[in-house]
């Protein structure tokens, strides 16, 4: 994938800014998503949790106390903050939530390690991601912009950690690959241990084409397509589509 600029994150944040107040279905989807990240962060209403990458702030509407941030100087986000350099306090942070924002950390690695310092100790990192069961595959291959980036070496560290490149990384499979496959040593990380996955087929979300593509399904048929969701998340090697993964910080 060609390099794009920054900036490119904050097209796409107005875009998706448009799509959310004309699909009223995204709003029940993404309500559902939050609640169990909430249930992940053991947090009700997101006190002591940072979300980075808030694109739109949603989170609020399930995390009210969530102090959501992100690298663009947003009017409706509390304060800018990057992965790489976090403007927290050594170990004053209770959680912190990534959603769809990991596949886009070019040195994951590097923010493993801010994600540690300004975590408590027991202090939980929810990742909400793509997941690359044969539908997620699918979807994301032939129906989303980015490359899955299954043949991309995930460059853990800059060379130099003082100027950390950012600009419009993507590779969508790279939580699958770290968490599910182990295809990379996400185990050198040794300050965090993986305490729990969860595969989703979230068939709603991908039925409902997201922020960019038409919607294939009646709002009012809502409650069956979910219904038919929780059937496909028995099986999620054929139909993941999404994952959360709770990264929880070591004594």
């Amino acid at each position: 994938m060609a390099s794009k600029p920054i900036s490119q994150h904050n097209t796409e944040i107005s875009l998706n800014s448009a799509s959310w107040s004309k699909k009223p279905v995204l709003q029940k989807i993404y309500t559902r998503f939050y609640q169990e990240i909430a249930t992940a962060l053991g947090s009700p209403d997101g006190s002591g949790v940072l979300e980075i990458g808030s694109g739109i702030g949603a989170i609020k509407t399930v995390l009210p106390k969530c102090v959501t941030s992100d690298i663009f100087n947003n009017p409706w986000l509390d304060r800018v903050e990057n992965a790489y350099s976090i403007s927290f306090a050594d170990g004053s942070l209770e959680g912190i939530v990534l959603f769809d924002v990991w596949h886009h950390l070019r040195y994951p690695g590097l923010a493993l390690k801010e994600f540690a310092r300004v975590l408590k100790p027991g202090g939980r990192l929810v990742l909400f991601e793509p997941a690359m069961g044969l539908l997620g595959r699918l979807i994301y291959g032939l129906f989303h912009h980015e490359p899955l980036g299954f043949g991309q070496r995930i460059e853990w560290e800059p060379a130099t950690a003082a100027n950390p490149i950012l600009d419009y990384y993507a590779s969508q499979a790279n939580c699958w690959r770290m968490f599910r496959t182990h295809s990379d040593p996400i185990s050198a990380y040794h300050f965090f241990e993986t305490t729990q996955i969860r595969l989703l087929s979230a068939l709603t979300y991908v039925a409902s084409g997201g922020f960019s593509k038409p919607q294939l399904y009646l709002t009012a048929s809502y409650p069956m397509v979910a219904k038919l969701e929780m059937m496909l998340d028995k099986a999620p090697a054929l139909f993941a589509t999404r994952m959360l993964v709770v990264l929880t910080k070591k004594a």
